[in-house]
């Protein structure tokens, strides 16, 4: 029987969070993408203004996967509520209820803390994970857009 723990990551799992935002980076074919090293997550997930949170799934004592997450607000319910940014779970250990028990766990604080949502993006062809969410009783918002602005793109307009 597996014995799955849910935990907050520490300042020593930056390490750890790294090689799985690596590992994730490769499932969702954008490693180029990973710009980050473990300072980078020390200090942006631990350092005195961090403003994301970070958690650990370990099964028997081994860390399997993690999950960041952050608030944001909505004006419309004129709440806060929380965004998942990386649900990760190694794929030899993926049906174990990892993902589920990293879910369950974000999903249980926003309802203790108030929040008016908790939501999240997937990849369109991301069809494990959309079936895992649907399964859950998430639901896609397929009449927004996401856009973004990011590197010289952002400084350009900024500027």
């Amino acid at each position: 029987m597996t014995l799955l723990n849910i935990r907050p990551a520490t300042v020593a799992d930056a390490g750890l969070i790294l090689r799985f935002i690596r590992e994730l980076a490769i499932y969702e074919k954008a490693e180029q993408s990973v710009q980050t090293d473990e300072i980078g997550i020390a200090e942006s997930l631990f350092g005195a203004d961090a403003t994301a949170r970070a958690l650990v799934c370990e099964a028997n004592g081994e860390a399997i996967g993690y999950a960041v997450y952050f608030y944001n607000y909505s004006t419309w319910l004129g709440r806060k509520g929380i965004y998942l940014e990386d649900l990760y779970v190694s794929p030899e250990k993926r049906g174990s209820g990892a993902g589920k028990a990293l879910l369950k766990y974000i999903a249980r604080q926003a309802v203790a803390e108030g929040c008016g949502r908790f939501e999240w993006s997937v990849l369109d062809w991301n069809t494990p994970a959309i079936a895992f969410y649907t399964a859950a009783g998430a639901r896609p918002q397929d009449e927004w857009t996401v856009y973004r602005l990011e590197g010289e793109a952002l400084k350009a307009f900024a500027g």
